[in-house]
């Protein structure tokens, strides 16, 4: 099985939420059509600007809580490392 680690944005210098998921798709979608309540849909954040695959839930875990304990300026140099626009890369 696959997991993913993401980050959504609104924007650049906007709100940003970092989670975990075993089916990237569904779950942007979820959070884009603010399905479900909490941080993403109070704060509207739809752009998925970063992922990482893993197929062992655990080590997905560990990823979520190791980005989520990071400085903002760190994260941000994550998702530029492969978005340098913030472009919202979900296939939906």
């Amino acid at each position: 099985m696959q997991y993913f680690v993401y980050i959504l944005a609104t924007g650049k210098n906007g709100a940003i939420y970092v989670g975990v998921t075993n089916d990237i798709n569904r779950r942007v979608y979820e959070h884009k059509h603010e399905l479900i309540d909490g941080f993403t849909k109070r704060y509207h954040i739809h752009k998925l600007v970063y992922v990482e695959e893993t197929k062992n839930i655990n080590d997905a875990i560990a990823r979520e809580k190791q980005i989520k304990s990071w400085s903002r300026k760190r994260k941000n140099e994550l998702i530029e490392s492969v978005n340098p626009k913030w472009n919202d890369i979900a296939k939906q």
